[in-house]
């Protein structure tokens, strides 16, 4: 065989991922080479890079699926660099909506919030007949939302008659109190309370204790009671 015949050219090669469908009379001189070449396995150790059978036979790289899993690496490096770009811009998310507001929920916003809770509840029920309108406008200023509606018609329509009437004096104070829940702008605080009560009727006073669990809202930069319910 001459040195003509017996070097494939590159375009020759048959490509193993094509279907062997058609057949032509290149396709035939081709797979006679190759089938000669195959009868001298000394010859292909010799001269590496010429026709072959299989993929096997030959290194990835001088075949097109060589080529094509080069590309397929190239697009996964893309891919997985876009996968980090999706997970930064992730981090940065969770960051922005998640990160942040706990920090703004920390011991020192909470004792702020606490110190709220227990500071109003005081004034919503500590009142004496010589100062209604100066306690119950302190009280006030510690509201918000319908609960300071509802609190200025309570104290107006029922509260203010009965403790000018009957002289009635309260003094608050609390116990205990912690923070149940908090967020950025809104809180809740469980209060333990004692209360004493004196009037003309019962001039000794009457004590009580009892529970609440207190509202917060952030209204401006501060901590006002929203709702105020018995627990």
């Amino acid at each position: 065989m001459s040195d003509d015949n017996k070097k494939a050219e590159p375009a020759d090669v048959p490509d193993t991922d094509a279907p062997d469908t058609d057949v032509t009379d290149a396709d035939v001189t081709d797979a006679d080479g190759v089938a000669e070449e195959d009868s001298h396995p000394e010859s292909a150790g010799d001269e590496p890079g010429e026709a072959v059978s299989t993929d096997s036979d030959v290194p990835g790289g001088d075949v097109p699926g060589g080529s094509r899993r080069g590309v397929g690496g190239k697009v996964a490096a893309v891919l997985l660099a876009a996968a980090l770009v999706a997970s930064a811009g992730l981090a940065g998310w969770l960051y922005v909506n998640q990160y942040r507001p706990d920090q703004q929920t920390d011991a020192a916003a909470s004792k702020v919030a606490l110190d709220a809770a227990t500071s109003g509840t005081i004034a919503l029920l500590s009142y004496s007949p010589e100062s209604l309108d100066q306690d119950f406008a302190a009280a006030k200023a510690r509201l918000t939302g319908e609960f300071l509606s509802y609190y200025t018609q309570f104290t107006e329509q029922i509260v203010t008659p009965a403790a000018r009437e009957k002289s009635v004096k309260t003094a608050a104070s609390v116990v205990r109190a912690a923070v149940s829940e908090i967020e950025p702008d809104a809180a809740e605080v469980l209060v333990f309370i004692n209360q004493t009560t004196t009037s003309q009727e019962n001039p000794d006073g009457a004590f009580a204790a009892s529970s609440v669990k207190v509202g917060l809202e952030k209204i401006d930069g501060a901590w006002l009671i929203a709702s105020f319910d018995p627990v």
